[in-house]
């Protein structure tokens, strides 16, 4: 939680902060950093379509997600 809210307050000096993203439209949780790691690898090599057909397969609008996760 704390690094989704860095990234939308531009905290973090990163790609999201370069580009002004400030929408989480994507996530997966992962049992280990180690997972977690191994799986951006794995998406980061994909290409463009078949990153946006994995977001639209659970969020077809596109709407932001982070109020769905930030709920206690």
């Amino acid at each position: 939680m704390r690094r989704v809210w860095q990234h939308k307050e531009g905290a973090a000096d990163s790609h999201t902060k370069r580009y002004w993203i400030k929408h989480l439209v994507y996530f997966e949780e992962h049992a280990t950093a180690e997972a977690a790691i191994g799986r951006e690898k794995q998406l980061k090599g994909w290409r463009r379509a078949w990153k946006d057909d994995l977001i639209e397969a659970g969020n077809r609008d596109w709407r932001d997600l982070y109020g769905d996760i930030a709920k206690p």
